[in-house]
């Protein structure tokens, strides 16, 4: 049995654990709050622009006259080079969440391997995905350590990269993998297509735009789509980015609780056994108390 001394230690080992995780949490939640708000406020945008877009490309599609389709609208037949952009965060102790992300990716590279493609490599955002990749010889396109503190700025950079890259035949297809925030408990692993840019159209029970409605457009089409596309690619990859960093902070937040909840209960159960072996220790002194006296009777 340790001594009642490496019971105390380990005691006060845990509780200034304790303070830390509590602490940690405590700051999670709050840049929690931040996040969930940034996130909140750029759905509302990132869908308009998405809507937007519809109406323009479906417009376009059903014109008499023949236009230019926009180099990012392209579907090319023959895929054969792609990117998996994976997004993680640059610090750790947050649960499963980089594990359940890093997962994804590498699923997502068999998957596009299967299907024909024959070189595909990863494009990181977060630290602890590109430390991942490169332990397993991943071949890394890009690293983007660091575009989780400033979003807003680098997105549009890390867009504009790819953009370039998907034009002039770099690469034909990007994906994204990123955690979607649900709540601070529930996250999503999902995967989008962002390049060649898809747009969804509506089912004919769904609501629409109005379609019987004649629209005026200027300028004109084609210049519209020039700016709503790359805004488009560029929007969505700053939502994934808002989505992946409060998914981050909500589950660290998760993470540090349950570290604290387990650090209180490994007290409660260090106390016990100190308790115990302080008990023993006095019945102990006791018994060779009572024995020595009674040695001195006899």
């Amino acid at each position: 049995m340790p001594s009642l001394k490496a019971i105390r230690r380990r005691i006060g080992s845990v509780k200034n654990t304790q303070k830390i995780t509590k602490a940690m949490k405590l700051v999670a939640a709050a840049r929690l709050r931040r996040a969930t708000q940034r996130i909140t406020e750029l759905r509302p945008y990132a869908k308009k622009v998405a809507e937007v877009l519809r109406a323009v490309v479906a417009r376009v599609d059903t014109a008499d006259t023949e236009h230019a389709v926009h180099p990012l609208l392209v579907d090319r037949p023959e895929r054969k080079k792609a990117y998996v952009l994976l997004i993680t965060s640059d610090r750790g102790l947050a649960g499963a969440f980089n594990a359940n992300a890093i997962r994804a990716g590498e699923r997502r590279k068999r998957e596009l391997i299967e299907q024909g493609f024959e070189e595909v490599k990863f494009v990181t955002i977060g630290r602890k995905g590109r430390e991942h990749l490169r332990r397993r010889g991943e071949e890394i396109a890009h690293d983007h350590t660091g575009a989780t503190e400033k979003p807003e700025k680098r997105a549009p950079e890390i867009a504009r990269e790819i953009m370039d890259e998907f034009i002039d035949g770099t690469i034909d297809q990007l994906d994204i993998v990123f955690t979607e925030f649900r709540s601070a408990v529930t996250q999503t692993i999902k995967i989008e297509t962002l390049l060649p840019v898809a747009i969804e159209k509506k089912d004919a029970g769904a609501e629409s735009d109005d379609p019987g409605t004649e629209y005026l457009f200027e300028p004109d089409k084609e210049a519209l789509l020039e700016r709503l596309i790359p805004m488009y690619v560029e929007t969505t990859l700053y939502r994934t980015i808002l989505d992946s960093l409060a998914s981050e902070h909500g589950a660290r937040m998760t993470a540090m609780d349950n570290a604290t909840r387990n650090a209180k209960e490994m007290i409660n159960a260090l106390t016990l056994q100190y308790n115990r072996a302080r008990q023993a220790t006095i019945t102990k002194e006791l018994m060779e108390i009572i024995g020595g006296a009674e040695a001195l009777k006899g």
